[in-house]
């Protein structure tokens, strides 16, 4: 993900039109929508700033991780990384077909749930 799609998606689901955010950080309307836009590279002391507005990683902001507070705190098991290695071993189009594979998965097992929860409400 681009860093700019990246401010873009934090601003909106922040609930903030790009006015409202520039009123906020004191800054000027057109120069946050040329970052946004990709037109211009957002600064550093820019990146921090928004990071901070949005209480999320400065690797976040730069679309670097999804991981809105970054990866540090993190601590995955050893079966955890291994599929990780696992996953990082495949083809790009093997991995879109494992994520999809983990959605309808996922997707199963809340409608398991679901169906559960409502025998037991019986």
């Amino acid at each position: 993900m681009q860093y700019y799609q990246r401010i873009r998606d934090l601003r909106e689901d922040s609930d903030l039109t790009q006015e409202a955010l520039c009123r906020k950080l004191y800054m000027h309307k057109t120069t946050y929508t040329n970052y946004e836009q990709g037109k211009h590279t957002v600064p550093l002391d820019f990146a921090v700033t928004l990071a901070d507005f949005y209480n999320v990683s400065l690797d976040y902001v730069a679309g670097r991780t999804n991981f809105k507070h970054g990866t540090g705190n993190i601590r995955l098991s050893k079966e955890q990384l291994d599929i990780a290695e696992k996953f990082d071993s495949l083809s790009e189009r093997n991995k879109g077909r494992l994520e999809q594979f983990l959605e309808q998965l996922i997707e199963k097992q809340e409608n398991e749930s679901h169906i559960k929860k409502e025998a037991k409400s019986s």
